[in-house]
This record gives C-alpha cells, structure tokens and sequence, in this order.
C-alpha cells in the first residue's frame, strides 16, 4: 500500500495523519488520523491521536517507577516516558519534564546539539538531553506507532512531510530535517504550519472552497500554539482561468502562546497564596503553571464554571492533606488572559519593548509584549505592499495596513470561541476605522489537527493531484559583502548585502549565478554573514544593497573554512554566487570560480559544531 503521511511535530502536542493513495483521487480523499499508542499511567497504554510533545526522565534505578512501567508495543524497556504519561509525571515533577523543545530548537542562541534539557532541572541525576534529541524521540515515537498498525506499509518507504512554524529560520529548518532524518523518518519535505492549516480547510471542503473565497480576497491565518506566535497572508489569485492560493507574507518568530497564559493565571493564584501567608518554593511553582494549564482549558471553554480548584502538593508529600488547596476563578481568565492577551487597540499599536535587565537566567527569547492584537497590528501595518504585485489586487487610498477579507483559526489556544471572537473583534474594529468591510471567520477548521490532516494534504497535493498554494521562501536572502578598503583604526570595513534568492523562491530551485565578481578567501577560517528581509519583495539575485537597514534582520553566521583547492592558504579566489533552495526549505550558496570547474558550497544550516 501507498500513503502521502503529514506530521504536526508541535510545540506542546505532535500528530499523524495519512492519505490513503490507493483510494484517492481528485477533491475525494481517503484521509485518516493515526491514533497513537502511548503510556497513560504506569504500565497502561491506551491509543490517543494528540501525542502530547512531553518526554519525562525518570530516576535512575527504577526507583521512582516499577519495571515495565513505561513498556510500549515496540519497546519493553524505553529510557523516558513521551506523551501522555511524561505531561501527568511533569505535573507532580516539572524539573524532570522536558517541554517546548519545539521552540528551543528554532533559539539560535544555545546549542541544539548539546544536552540541556529539562532547562530548570537542578537535580544531579536528570539525563539531559538535547532539544535536537527530544525532537527525534516524538518522531521515533510516531514512526514506530505508525509500522507497529502498518507493517505492510512502513513509513520510511512513504511519502511525508513535516510541518514547521513560517517564521522558523533555516538554521531551524535544517534541524527539523536533521530529527525527522535521526528518527529514520527518510527523505521529509518541510511545510510551514499556516499553510497546513489551510490545506486542511480545503481538504475538508471537498472541492467546495472555491465557493467561500473569491478572486481578490486576503486570507490571514491565525495560528496560536503552545508556544508561539505566528501570522500569514494567503492571496486568492487566478491562474489560468481559475482560482489560486499564493502565500504573500509570513510572520517574525514569536515565542508567544498558551505557555505565557499559564505562566499568568499561576502568579494570580501565587499572589493569592502569598496574601494567606503560604509561599510556594521553585518545585512547587513549577508545578502551579501545570495545574493552572488544565484550569485554564476548562474556564475557556464554552459553558465554563465559575471556578476550577487547584491542588498544589508540598515536595514528597503523598497525602492531600499536606497539599495547598486553592481555586482559579473564571474572572481570572477573563481579566488576565482576555484582557492581558488580547487588549483592545489601535492598528497603530506596536509591541512594547522595554529596557533589558543586564543578566538573565538561560531561557528562551519570549516575546517582552504578551498582547497579540499589537503584535497582530504591527504584521498586518508591515505588510501593507504585501500584494501589490499581484493581478486583481489594489490598495486602496488612504489604507494603513493590509486589509484582510477572511480569516483561518489554527492552534489549540483558539479552541476557546472567547479568544476567537476577541481576535475578530479587534480586525474588524481595525477594518472599520479604515472603512472597509469586516473580513469573515473561515469555519470548518479542525484546531487540534490541522496542521497534521494538511500536511498529509500537502503530501497528496505533490503527487500532481489537488490545490496548491503556491510561495516558495517567505523572505528575501542575503550573503554579507566586505569592502575591500585600506585599515582605518577603529573602523571596520563597511559591509553590503548581495540578494542570493529573492521573496518566493520555490523549494527545489536555483538561482541564476549572480553577475558580480567577488573574491572568496579559501584555505582558512571564515564567516559568511547572513541576512533576510520580510519586506523587500523586489530583490532579483544579484541586487547588491550598498547599506544594510533596519529592512534587513541578521541571521546567525557561519564558520567554515573554504577547501583551498591546490591553492594557498588565504588565497582570494574571483568567483559568483549562485544559490538554491533544497527540497526541506534551506538555503544552499554555491561559488562557482572563473576558472576551473570547483564548487564551493555553503548550506545555512547554522550547526554547532
């Protein structure tokens, strides 16, 4: 048998979807959800479709679990606990729990490669591991859950694609690449999770999404996780008579979601606690955030209750009695995560940014602003020019910010109608002031598994067969280029930016060899200085930016060291710069040398090494 399988490998719950090639065609697909084999409680497996993306290290010893506590169907004897089990263990335990490894791979500023995580453990026997590692055991996970039910059909032998955040940048890429490859997952093409999502709108249209959107309409895609952030702008085109999809515009990377909102309500019940005498030390906060995430899923949710108790243990007490009792009121919610989350503003509101304390613990690079309408304000101002090169679309006079007609939910913090409403709300107040019409709410979305069931969509759609949204790279990239000029003291000598691949450029491709010469040092140690753009739209390969402004965002550098070729060790070779983007997202820069038939390549997948 043939599958096209998709994978949500998320921040805070990892799926698996596939489409049955054998008994599809055209718009009527035989789609189906994997249900995945995982621990629920010591020595219980039970088969659930949300894999929750927790891995839990036991004590050494078998002291803390009973032997075969954690046996799976394809293994007796795992080293730690994933899904279900890990999430319910790192609730009585977080400094054991390793969670949001997703985020910590896209952080350029650790080592992916290198085992730190838990991050908070201060324990001596925790086994760390790193954020590359963790994201290899949930994909081992739902490869062997997939050949455990398949065994006719192993996934290594299908087609799959794995979905990653648009913002994720290609040092990310290339690790989300890099597990699915650890995790014997084969050749995994990469899709950006908005896009998923809105291919799983249209798959669950069965054919009839042409008739809810039309030629000129702007769709943004609203995906908020446990853990991040992000935006997209999806234009409805025309190509050949008939209606398209192209994605226009993504999103900065930003560490903003459901993790924030629980880190909220726990310092509304602290400072409740605090007021009764009762201080809560580290082990116990940490376990409050737990606690205050499933309150927060019930207070939510449509019908809630006034309020949710809370139970806080004390650390190795086994007896309620020795636990802190307390309760999260739905007032809390509505103040703290509405209110706080999603104020009410201008669409000239800009995220604030505040003055940075000169030390800080090791940790991810949250968002400072928690309010995702400013956020959402300042993407959709950035990215008023987003269409203005396509046919059908014009901007109107006097606009202050990309109008959007339609807009797709994503992420299971908008399960909640409240924070989808509130969301609405505040586009449609943006719309009015600039006198447009309100945009609509595309429904039919499925928010836990969509990005899963359109990924697998996306699978199918690459065979030929189905509706593609058509983007390619979602900026614009850069190759830092020093002047060459005599040494001035206290000056460093000015550096341009070349555009090696412009906005849109398609996975798979490559781009022409840019026509200026520049000198290549080979033989030594060097770093090529990366950049990107979300907003220069019309940089063909070779436009050489003699200054680089605030248009342009550094990406991490890399260190190499260039094969001298039979040359001298500092040589300055006269080469071109060509560049390609693989099949996974990533961007390859290729020197091609005036003479000879070398090739010098550089992939900007930012390893440590």
């Amino acid at each position: 048998m043939s599958y096209a399988i998709g994978i949500d490998l998320g921040t805070t719950h990892s799926a698996l979807a596939a489409v049955d090639l054998d008994l599809s065609e055209g718009d009527e697909i035989a789609l189906s959800v994997l249900e995945v084999p995982q621990s629920t409680s010591p020595g219980q497996v039970e088969s659930k479709k949300l894999l929750p993306s927790f891995l839990y290290v036991p004590h050494r010893g078998g002291q803390e679990l009973p032997a075969g506590s954690l046996t799976l169907p394809w293994d007796a004897a795992p080293a730690f606990a994933v899904g279900e089990l890990a999430r319910t263990l790192g609730q009585k335990t977080p400094l054991r729990l390793v969670s949001s490894a997703k985020s910590w791979l896209g952080h350029a500023g650790v080592d992916r490669h290198a085992a730190i995580l838990p991050i908070q453990s201060d324990e001596v026997d925790v086994e760390r591991i790193s954020p590359l590692a963790a994201q290899v055991a949930y994909l081992a996970h739902l490869r062997a859950a997939w050949n455990a039910k398949n065994e006719d059909a192993p996934i290594e032998e299908q087609d799959v694609v794995l979905t990653v955040p648009a913002s994720f940048d290609p040092s990310a890429r290339e690790l989300t690449a890099e597990a699915a490859r650890r995790a014997g997952l084969g050749h995994a093409v990469l899709l950006e999770e908005p896009q998923a999502a809105l291919y799983s709108w249209i798959e669950r249209s069965h054919g009839r999404w042409r008739d809810e959107v039309k030629l000129g309409d702007v769709i943004l895609v609203v995906d908020l996780g446990g853990g991040t952030t992000d935006f997209s702008l999806i234009a409805v085109s025309e190509e050949n008579g008939t209606l398209a999809l192209r994605r226009v515009a993504v999103g900065n990377h930003i560490l903003l979601g459901g993790d924030n909102m629980d880190l909220a309500l726990a310092a509304i019940v602290r400072q409740r606690l605090e007021a009764e005498g009762k201080i809560l030390d580290s082990f116990q906060s940490a376990v409050l955030v737990q606690a205050c995430r499933g309150a927060k899923e019930i207070l939510l949710g449509d019908g809630a209750p006034e309020s949710v108790p809370v139970v806080v243990p004390t650390r190795g007490s086994k007896l309620v009695a020795g636990s802190i009792r307390t309760e999260l009121l739905r007032s809390d919610v509505t103040q703290r995560i509405v209110e706080g989350f999603f104020p009410e503003v201008a669409i000239d509101a800009r995220p604030i940014v505040r003055p940075r304390v000169a030390l800080t613990e090791m940790g991810l690079p949250y968002a400072q602003d928690a309010a995702v309408t400013r956020h959402l304000a300042a993407f959709l101002s950035r990215q008023i020019e987003a269409t203005g090169d396509l046919a059908g679309f014009t901007r109107r006079e006097g606009a202050r910010f990309l109008h959007p007609t339609a807009v797709l939910f994503n992420g299971g913090v908008l399960r909640s109608s409240v924070l989808r409403t509130r969301t609405m709300d505040a586009i449609n107040a943006w719309l009015k002031a600039d006198g447009v019409p309100a945009a609509r709410m595309l429904e039919g979305a499925d928010l836990d598994l969509a990005v899963a069931r359109g990924a697998a969509y996306y699978a199918y759609v690459r065979r030929g067969k189905g509706v593609r949204i058509r983007g390619g790279t979602a900026k614009s990239y850069y190759v830092g280029v020093e002047s060459a000029m005599p040494a001035v003291p206290g000056m460093d000598p000015p550096l341009s930016a070349l555009c090696v691949a412009p906005f849109g450029m398609e996975e798979g491709t490559e781009a022409a060899p840019a026509k200026q010469e520049l000198g290549l040092v080979v033989g030594e140690p060097v770093r090529f200085r990366f950049f990107e753009s979300a907003t220069r739209r019309d940089d063909a390969p070779g436009t050489m930016l003699e200054r680089i402004g605030d248009d342009l965002a550094e990406l991490p550098a890399i260190e190499a060291t260039m094969p001298a070729e039979g040359r001298a060790v500092g040589d300055v070779v006269p080469v071109r710069l060509g560049a390609a983007v693989t099949e996974v997202g990533t961007l390859r820069l290729e020197a091609f040398p005036r003479n000879g038939t070398e090739r010098w390549k550089v992939e900007l997948d930012v390893r440590e090494r």
